[in-house]
C-alpha cells in the first residue's frame, strides 16, 4: 500500500509495518514486529497509539490522550482524528491525519486494528500561515479584533464551566489624535508599536491574551483573575507605558505619552454574556478618561496614579 499502515493483533502487537510506514517514521519493520513497541516511532516516551484505544477499548480517554486533536470523528468500527505527532527517528514533528479501523470475525471477537497515517503537514503549515494572517494585526504584531472576540466568547464558556472569574482589561492612549496630528501618522504608528511591546511585557502568563481592540484602544484577558489582580497588571501597563517617556507635547495630561484603564471582572453564568463584561470593562475606562486620563478605574471606582489595589 502507498498510504503508510501498521496492523496490530488482538493483543497489540505489530502484524504489519509496512514500507511507507517505515518511510513516513525512519523505523524499519523488523525492530517492530511481534512487538508492542510501535509507540516508539511516534513518542519520546511509552503512550498508547489510536490502534491502541481501540485493542485495549479505552476510546473514552480519547480526549484526555489527544487534547489538541482535531477532526475527531467515530463510527460503528473506525475512529479518526489529526494531531501533531513528534517523530523521535526523524526529530521533527509531523501533523497527521490517523485512522484507525478495527477487524472482527464472525463471531464479532476482535482480531485485529488497522491503523493508516496521512501525512498533512505542509497543508496544516499553510493552513496556521493564513490563520495567522487572519487573527493578527499588521501594525503592532498583537491579536487582531477578530480574535479578541473569539477568544473571549472562548475563555467566557471555559470560565463558566469551571466557574472561574474572568477579568478584563480595556486601555486607551490618552490623546492619541493630537500626537498623531503633531507628530504625524508615522510617529503615531510606532508609538502604538512601542505600547504594544509595553503590554506584552507586563502580561506574562502563557493563558493571557493581549490584543488591538481598534485605533488606538488595547485590551487584556485575564482568564482565572480577581479584580484586584488584574489591577495591579493594569497598573503595572500605566507605569511602564509612563516609563517610555515619549513626548507628548499637544497632551492635556502630561509631558509623555499616558494611557487610561479600564477593569471589570465577573463570575461568567447563565444570566450574563461576554458583552457584559466588556461593558463593564469599557464604562470603567471611559470613567478613568473622565477624571483626568492616566489612571486606573475599576467598576466605577477611580484609583489615584500609583496605587495598585
Amino acid at each position: 500500500m502507498a498510504v503508510p499502515t501498521f496492523v496490530l493483533d488482538a493483543h497489540g502487537c505489530v502484524l504489519i509495518w509496512n514500507q511507507a510506514c517505515e518511510r513516513l517514521t525512519g523505523v524499519r519493520a523488523d525492530t517492530l514486529l511481534g512487538t508492542r513497541r510501535h509507540w516508539q516511532a511516534f513518542y519520546d516516551k511509552e503512550r498508547p497509539c489510536l490502534a491502541d484505544l481501540v485493542w485495549q477499548q479505552r476510546l473514552d480517554e480519547l480526549e484526555t490522550l489527544y487534547p489538541h486533536g482535531e477532526e475527531l470523528q467515530r463510527s460503528e468500527h473506525a475512529v479518526q482524528l489529526q494531531a501533531w505527532c513528534r517523530m523521535p527517528q526523524l526529530s521533527e514533528r509531523l501533523y497527521l491525519a490517523i485512522d484507525a479501523a478495527w477487524i472482527c470475525d464472525t463471531t464479532g471477537t476482535l482480531v485485529a486494528v488497522v491503523e493508516t497515517l496521512r501525512d498533512l503537514t505542509m497543508h496544516k503549515q499553510a493552513q496556521m500561515a493564513l490563520q495567522q494572517l487572519a487573527s493578527k494585526d499588521g501594525l503592532t504584531g498583537l491579536d487582531n479584533r477578530r480574535r479578541f472576540d473569539a477568544a473571549l466568547d472562548q475563555e467566557w464558556r471555559r470560565a463558566m464551566r469551571q466557574s472561574n472569574l474572568l477579568s478584563l482589561i480595556m486601555l486607551d492612549v490618552d490623546c492619541f489624535k493630537r500626537y498623531n496630528d503633531h507628530y504625524g501618522h508615522l510617529q503615531g504608528d510606532a508609538c502604538l508599536r512601542a505600547i504594544a511591546e509595553v503590554l506584552q511585557s507586563a502580561v506574562t502568563r502563557p493563558g493571557d491574551m493581549v490584543a488591538r481592540f481598534g485605533g488606538e484602544e488595547f485590551a487584556v484577558i485575564l482568564p482565572g483573575v480577581h479584580v484586584e489582580g488584574a489591577t495591579v497588571v493594569a497598573e503595572r501597563i500605566r507605569a511602564r507605558v509612563y516609563g517610555l517617556l515619549l513626548p507628548h507635547a499637544r497632551s492635556e495630561v502630561e509631558e509623555y505619552v499616558t494611557v487610561s484603564l479600564g477593569v471589570a471582572s465577573l463570575l461568567p453564568n447563565a444570566r450574563n454574556v461576554p458583552a457584559n463584561l466588556l461593558m463593564a470593562a469599557d464604562n470603567a475606562l471611559y470613567a478613568a478618561k473622565a477624571y483626568g486620563r492616566n489612571r486606573c478605574c475599576i467598576d466605577g471606582t477611580v484609583l489615584p496614579v500609583g496605587s495598585e489595589t
